[in-house]
Order: structure tokens, then sequence, then C-alpha cells
């Protein structure tokens, strides 16, 4: 699992030996390839774009099937191809992992945490996947984002249709101690609508970058047809944090095209147009909030602190995370939700039972402790400064990287106060948009 951005060649021009934990990669470089052998990067990227298409229409077993084939053909594809470096983006990755097994192994739980490892183990499967397949063939990036947004707009348009059906379902996630009582919220084939908007929230950046990549007509047509679906959708489900992630990820898309487009124009306007930009869309905003009834009122209840239901729930969540935070702050309890499951009631307030932390950080640190916050921190960073490197080139994968950092902003709001992301619906995106900017070649 090596990173595109490193360099593999020493300053006197020899070949650089790949660190010892890659050494096993290429073990069979010299071996005949078959005819399947031949064909494992086209097996590959036809298995990511099957699993990325159907992330939301299959059954846990069926996904479950797809990534652990990926993982299986990721391990092929290793074996025959020799490891480069590792890179920063790849260390830090390397470095949750590490710390999540000594997070199971010194979990009070070591069985339930194990169950988390393999989950974790098996998403970084697919990363490595992507990795591998972008690295030797960027073409298949436009191939799997095309997958995506073939889901996505198969998904949206099922939950549209709900709005004229029977409400009596939908009904079941208005909370009648909400000061949005009563709002109807739409969930798809995913059966929740928050998780529906986390699911699109991390797939309308890169449907706008479709948009403006894709030079042919209907592409074109697929990709707008997404994102107008996706959006209406999103904010339909009445997600606050996904309408946060929402608005978070549309002002860095704002800013960083207003300061692409800006570059060659005098100093005064590239400072002036980006900012007018912002301020713009912050008026359009809070135009539509004050119009927009359902939206105000939704928005409002952030506002009502622990008068609203959904807040104060959050936040005894929040408060017995912390305590469990203190009580093992170094390695944490483990990974996964059946760790947590297990631990959380010794700590919960009354009546207020929960599946996760509600909010990322909590979540990685009650999981793996301190180190777990920070190598999770260490890989946004590193992440955030690939994807500005890229976004500053003029290569292919410019917009790519643009979109994927709107894409972090989004889902990094929308992490403050939710756990959705860890749902393999959304974390597998996510991991998508991390293989783009590793797998990119460092000159790009």
């Amino acid at each position: 699992m090596d990173e595109a951005g490193g360099e593999d060649m020493g300053q006197s021009g020899r070949a650089v030996a790949p660190p010892l934990l890659l050494r096993w990669q290429g073990l069979l470089a010299s071996w005949p390839a078959g005819p399947v052998a031949s064909r494992l990067l086209p097996i590959a990227g036809l298995v990511l774009c099957a699993l990325m298409a159907t992330l939301p229409l299959v059954s846990r077993g069926g996904l479950s099937l797809l990534i652990l084939a990926c993982g299986l053909l990721w391990l092929l594809l290793a074996l025959g191809r020799p490891a480069g470096q590792i890179g920063a983006i790849n260390g830090w990755i390397l470095a949750i992992l590490a710390v999540a097994l000594l997070a199971t192994g010194f979990s009070p739980v070591p069985a339930a945490a194990f169950k988390g490892l393999l989950k974790l183990a098996s998403y970084l499967g697919v990363y490595a996947l992507m990795h591998e397949l972008l690295r030797a063939a960027p073409r298949w990036w436009d191939r799997i984002v095309a997958a995506l947004l073939g889901g996505a707009l198969v998904t949206t348009v099922i939950g549209l249709r709900q709005l004229y059906a029977d409400t009596s379902e939908l009904a079941r996630w208005a909370d009648p101690n909400s000061v949005a009582s009563g709002t109807v919220r739409i969930y798809s084939t995913l059966e929740n609508p928050n998780l529906l908007a986390g699911y699109l929230l991390p797939i309308l950046p890169l449907a706008l970058v479709a948009l403006l990549r894709w030079q042919r007509p209907l592409p074109r047509l697929f990709a707008l047809t997404t994102l107008t679906f996706g959006t209406a959708a999103l904010v339909l489900t009445y997600s606050r944090g996904a309408w946060m992630g929402l608005v978070a990820a549309a002002a860095v898309l704002a800013l960083l095209l207003a300061v692409r487009q800006t570059r060659s124009w005098p100093p005064l306007w590239r400072r002036v147009i980006p900012l007018a930009v912002l301020l713009g869309g912050a008026a359009l905003l809070a135009v539509l909030v004050w119009q927009l009834e359902p939206l105000r009122v939704r928005v409002l209840s952030l506002l009502a602190g622990r008068g609203d239901s959904s807040n104060n729930f959050r936040i005894n969540v929040w408060l017995a995370a912390l305590d469990m935070i203190q009580a093992r702050p170094w390695l944490g309890i483990g990974p996964g939700n059946d760790a947590f499951n297990l631990l959380y009631p010794l700590y919960q307030q009354p009546r207020f039972n929960a599946l996760s932390a509600y909010s990322i950080p909590l979540e990685l640190t009650v999981e793996a402790g301190i180190p777990g916050l920070l190598a999770g921190l260490g890989l946004v960073v590193a992440s955030l400064r690939r994807g500005l490197q890229l976004w500053r080139g003029d290569g292919p994968m410019a917009l790519a990287a643009m979109g994927v950092l709107a894409v972090i902003a989004g889902l990094g709001v929308q992490g403050l106060t939710d756990t959705i992301f860890f749902r393999p619906e959304v974390q597998l995106t996510g991991w998508f948009c991390v293989a783009t900017l590793a797998a990119a070649p460092k000159r790009s």
C-alpha cells in the first residue's frame, strides 16, 4: 500500500528499498502472468464500481461479500506488484490501524473489540484496492464516481417518491417532543433520514466535480440530475448535521472555485471576488431560512439547547462519553460498536440509550484513547495538505482534489454532532476520497 506522492528513487538515482512492513508485496511479481492475473485491474475496477453503486441498495450480507472480495483482490494485486514508499497519508492510516490493534489487545471486552478491528481492516482493504487501482489506472476515478452517482440517483428518486406515498411510515421519524414536531423526513432505502443525509453528503461535491470535469453532454446531464435530486433529498431528510455539512462543503467549493478562476486577475479582484461569493452565499442561505418555515423551524431547533429532545439526548450521550474517556484515556475501550454497546450502559444516564458517542472526535477517543484521536487528526491534516497541493496545480486531479476538500469539510462539520460516518454507506465514500489524494501522482 504505497502512496504515489512518495519518491521511489534516491538522489543518486538508485531505487529505494520499500519499508520492511511492505517487503511481502511483489513476492509473485516474477511469476508468469496468467489470463486472470493480467485482468486483475479491470476486475478490481468492476468490483469497486459494483460496491459503490449498490452501497444503499444491497443487504448487509451482500455488502459484506463485496467488501471481502475487494480485500482479496487487493492481496492478489499487492503480491504481483512491488511496493513503493508509504507516504504521509498511508502512514497515518497505518498508525490508526496500529492504535486500533493495541486498543483491541488492552480492551476490557477484547472479543467485541476484535469484531470492530476486523470491520476496520475490511474497510481499509477496500481503501487499499481503490488506492492500487487509481495509482495504476487513474481513468477508473471517473468510472467509480459514475457508479456512486448512479446509486445515489436511484436512492434519491426512491426517497423523493416517499413524499407522494403513505406518510404514516415517515411519521415515525417525527419527534413529538421536538420543536420541529410534525416534520416529515424521507429516508429512502436506508431506513434512517440521518443515514440517507450522511450517504448523500460526500457524493454531492463529487457530482459537482463530475459536472465540471466531464465534457460530453449526456454524462454532464447525468451529473447535474444527480446533484439536483440529491440536494433536494438531503434537504428533505431534515438532518441538521447534514445541513451544516452541506453548507460547509458548498462554502469550500465556492471559495476554491472563485480563487481558481481569478488566479490571473489583478490582486484587488483576487481578494474581493472570493469574499463576495461567500457573502452572497451566506445572504442567500439567510433568505431561504427566513422565508421557508420548515427550514426556519429546524434551524431554530439548534438554538433550543436542552429544550429540543434531540439536542438534550446528544448532550447526555456526550457527557457519558466524556466519562468513558476519563476512565480509559490512553487506549480506550477498543474499536467498534459492539464494544461500545457493552460498556456504555455502565456510564449512561438513565433513559438515554445510545449506539455511539454521536461525535466523531469523541468516538475516536472512546474507542482508541488520545492516540486514536491524534492519529485521526493526523490523517485529516495530511489529507488537507495533499488536497491543497493538488488543487494548486494544473494536473488532471486538481478538480477532483477540490471536491475531496469539500467532502472533508462537509463530513467534518457533520461529524462534530453525529457518527453516521462510521456506517459503510458513508465511510467507504470517505475512503474513496482519501484514496483519490493518496494515489494521485506527486506532480499532478
